[in-house]
């Protein structure tokens, strides 16, 4: 039976990239050692670590004045970094709220300054994304952080917001390489590893060369963006396995077509699931609002909740694991990143809609 992993991360890795780490884990490239042994000043694990940079700076086309900073805090620890780094003396920053991360970030932005909420859509349990003309902006903020996919509620951005000069940064935890995106168009972009990139442990900062250098004066060294670009993210001893893996991931994706090339299958996985949702005359339920429905993660709900344990034991046994909804929404959520192949997501579907069946 073949197995398909759900989880919204840590979360699946392309069968590929597991194999070859797999096979390089006692010896990586005849040089007697595991990454995982490899003093990371050594002469191979520089190489690894260079690589790995150089392959996501390809495949993203990320400009030569970025810094990419490979961390570890997770995106959890960006909440408070980011603040840190970039209110460079202003009193506060603008924020969109879109959901739980959103709150997070919020909650963790106030303990650091001023935080304007320039749209909120709590008003409708963060179904949707606030149109952009109702954005109330302070013209003085520092910059405006969003969440570009929202992981828990399935609520994506598919536009980037057009601020003008004010940096824009974006939590892309959830939906990074999962479709092109215009770096300079952003002043940072952070995103934990755990479900697109690689294993967790690993923290992804893309952040514009002239926003470092400017953190608060009380900021912790291991929080000052300066301190790591100028280390070239070796200050500390980096998380070098889960770099390597990233690595793995990232020439997975280049010899794949690229991120342009995922996008093409991401969209297909993604019609097929809400269609099935859709077509399944109330059956099944997605919350989100079409326009914004999350190309990564999808949310849906069974028409009648006492059939939710019997749907998971079921899909359970077909090999079809961690759908389980977030504890703070319920439901379901089938998370199918860039390593969720097609067939797992006909796999759900074929169940899905068996299930239904069944269940009238």
């Amino acid at each position: 039976m073949t197995i398909y992993n759900f989880s919204a991360g840590p979360a699946v890795l392309p069968k590929e990239v597991l194999q070859q780490a797999q096979a390089e884990l006692p010896d990586w490239h005849g040089s007697g050692m595991s990454v995982m042994e490899m003093s990371h000043r050594g002469k191979e694990y520089m190489g690894i670590h260079a690589q790995a940079e150089a392959d996501l700076r390809e495949l993203m086309g990320i400009p030569a004045n970025y810094k990419v900073l490979f961390l570890q805090g997770g995106a959890h620890l960006q909440f408070s970094m980011i603040p840190l780094n970039l209110l460079r003396g202003k009193a506060s920053a603008d924020y969109v709220n879109t959901g739980e991360w959103s709150k997070k970030a919020i909650a963790e932005a106030k303990k650091f300054g001023g935080v304007n909420v320039v749209a909120d859509s709590g008003d409708k349990n963060f179904s949707y994304v606030p149109a952009f003309d109702t954005w109330k902006r302070d013209p003085n903020a520092a910059y405006l952080h969003y969440i570009a996919n929202e992981t828990i509620g399935g609520v994506e951005f598919n536009w980037i917001p057009q601020i003008g000069d004010v940096p824009l940064v974006a939590d892309m935890s959830s939906n990074i390489l999962s479709r092109p995106v215009d770096v300079s168009k952003f002043g940072l972009i952070y995103a934990g590893a755990q479900k697109n990139i690689g294993p967790a442990g690993l923290t992804l900062v893309i952040v514009r060369d002239d926003l470092i250098g400017q953190a608060a004066a009380n900021t912790p060294t291991m929080l000052d963006y300066k301190i790591h670009a100028d280390t070239d993210s070796m200050y500390n001893t980096p998380p070098t396995y889960a770099i390597y893996m990233a690595g793995l991931v990232f020439q997975w994706l280049k010899n794949n077509g690229g991120i342009a090339a995922m996008e093409r299958v991401n969209i297909a996985k993604a019609k097929l699931l809400y269609d099935a949702i859709d077509a399944s005359n109330g059956f099944y339920h997605c919350p989100v609002n079409k326009a914004d429905r999350s190309m990564m993660n999808v949310p849906f709900t069974l028409k009648d909740a006492n059939l939710d344990s019997e749907f998971l034991k079921l899909a359970d046994a077909r090999g079809l694991l961690q759908l389980k909804g977030h504890r703070s929404v319920g439901g379901m959520r089938a998370s199918i990143y860039n390593a969720m192949p097609l067939a797992g997501v006909q796999a759900l579907v074929d169940f899905m809609n068996e299930f239904a069946r069944k269940s009238y």
